[in-house]
């Protein structure tokens, strides 16, 4: 390859790693201030750029936060999708509850940006209609997986069932994200211990396999 070809591949490649820095920037930003407070100023001066500079890559707030979003919203489809699992779905339930919880609270720590932006009362509508997808999305293959555990459950049931707690989880996942590392660990114990709680009489505690599935009419002492 010649010189000459090289040089447009050198720019693509230095405007791939200036967009990751502003979008690295822009996380902190609406981490720290919240989507309404933040400016390209902010976001700018964070990544260590002049305003001009960021305006070469992205006109205005609202489209980084469309693209962080977005970007977010990949890495998350990523992680459920090794999840959701038929293979999980049998595990003995506390570690159906680990291996179905531990992804995602990992990445939500890891990128407390992702909560700050679909939280924030005026979020681009794009976001939020990303945000929409995704729900969508991991109700339906949270659904499966308890449908596949326990088969007999009705439809009605298993919407309710699934709705319930995954309203749960984005509840105590919250409060798992707002506390500091140091903290976090209690409040994950207490959103596991509630989610066993709850899903034991369901589910069941032990692990099955496809043909020994629980009987949602025989009730499960709930000890975990």
């Amino acid at each position: 390859m010649s010189e000459a070809d090289e040089r447009p591949r050198r720019r693509q490649a230095r405007g791939e790693r200036r967009i990751t820095q502003l979008l690295q920037a822009a996380a902190s930003v609406f981490c720290t201030l919240g989507y309404t407070a933040s400016s390209t100023n902010a976001i700018a001066r964070e990544a260590g750029v002049s305003p001009g500079t960021l305006y070469q890559f992205f006109p205005n707030k609202e489209a980084i936060a469309v693209e962080l979003s977005g970007k977010l919203i990949v890495e998350m489809e990523e992680t459920y999708g090794v999840v959701f699992t038929p293979e999980v779905a049998m595990l003995p339930l506390d570690e159906l509850i680990d291996a179905v919880a531990d992804p995602f609270i990992e990445f939500n720590c890891a990128n407390p940006a992702f909560l700050a932006l679909i939280k924030g009362p005026d979020a681009p509508g794009k976001v939020t209609e990303g945000h929409d997808v995704l729900h969508a999305s991991l109700i339906t293959r949270l659904n499966a997986l308890m449908s596949a555990r326990a088969p007999s459950m009705t439809a009605v049931e298993l919407a309710l069932v699934t709705e319930m707690s995954f309203t749960v989880f984005k509840a105590g996942l919250d409060l798992v994200v707002q506390h500091g590392p140091e903290e976090r660990d209690a409040y994950t114990a207490e959103l596991k211990a509630a989610l066993y709680r709850y899903l034991a009489p369901y589910l069941g505690t032990e692990a099955v396999t496809p043909d020994r599935a629980p009987d949602p009419d025989v009730k499960v002492a709930a000890t975990g």
